[in-house]
């Protein structure tokens, strides 16, 4: 979980690497109506994500029923989204990617092929609700390497 450009699909498909499970890439489940406003730099509301948060919940759901592991990258901002994704999964843990807004900043300035733009940094760490003590997770820095990341993730998930 993250703000835009803050490392979620490297470090995830790392982890998944790691873990052997499949990656999902959150992004793709966008509508097409959703990609296009953010692409117009337009801040997505709670509405607009309502209908991905359910894709991405029923995609919990459905790795769990089937008793297989699963690693998403979804930036999950704030707590009432991630309680949604937890009803696919009560076990369902998240990894904080965390950094200063100015290294995310450069990193959105320097990617390409994206449709978020960097302008909307902004709005995403106005809208980001850090993990809580009652959830389970682990906050981390994203100056280190994403390979030290996804280590330290699979570290904490087999606590």
């Amino acid at each position: 979980m993250g703000v835009s450009g803050c490392g979620k699909s490297a470090v995830g498909q790392q982890l998944a690497d790691l873990l052997q499970v499949e990656f999902v890439e959150g992004d793709a489940w966008h509508s097409p109506a959703s990609i296009a406003k953010m692409a117009a730099g337009i801040a997505l509301t709670d509405a607009d994500r309502a209908d991905w948060l359910q894709r991405l919940r029923e995609r919990i759901a459905a790795a769990r029923a089937a008793g297989v592991g699963l690693v998403l990258a979804c930036s999950a901002l704030k707590r009432r989204y991630r309680d949604l994704l937890r009803q696919g999964d009560p076990a369902l843990c998240f990894a904080h990617l965390d950094g200063a807004p100015t290294l995310i900043a450069q990193r959105m300035h320097a990617r390409t092929g994206h449709f978020m733009p960097p302008s909307l940094l902004e709005s995403q760490l106005r809208d980001l609700e850090p993990l809580e003590p009652d959830e389970c997770g682990i906050r981390l820095d994203i100056a280190k390497s994403t390979a030290t990341l996804a280590q330290e993730t699979a570290d904490f998930h087999q606590q």
